[in-house]
């Protein structure tokens, strides 16, 4: 879950207030549910969905475009860099040894 600050003019702030009051229920549940029927509303409009879709094209294309740096880097090296986060689901940089060259321990 997130938290989210925004600002409200004061009439705006009012209004929402009186509203929440008279409704009987708190500011932040009615903000939430006008944030709800916003995403709805725009869910359903060709004209976005058309954009995400190419959006998805795009992210796509630069996640193939990093695998294939990635494997570049290092899918011919014969000793990767140690590295604390895992490797990317599909990529297996080579491995023959499991200790540096020169017997030095790695310190990063």
């Amino acid at each position: 879950m997130k938290t989210l600050a925004i600002k409200l003019e004061d009439s705006a702030h009012g209004q929402l207030t009186a509203i929440a009051q008279l409704e009987g229920q708190p500011v932040t549940l009615l903000i939430k549910q006008a944030i709800e029927q916003y995403i709805e509303t725009k869910r359903n409009q060709p004209e976005l969905t058309a954009r995400a879709a190419g959006m998805l094209e795009d992210i796509e294309r630069d996640a193939a475009a990093r695998r294939e740096a990635l494997a570049d880097l290092f899918g011919s090296s014969d000793e990767p860099k140690a590295s604390a986060k895992p490797e990317p689901l599909g990529f297996k940089p080579s491995r023959r040894s499991s200790h540096p060259k020169g017997g030095d321990s790695a310190t990063s």
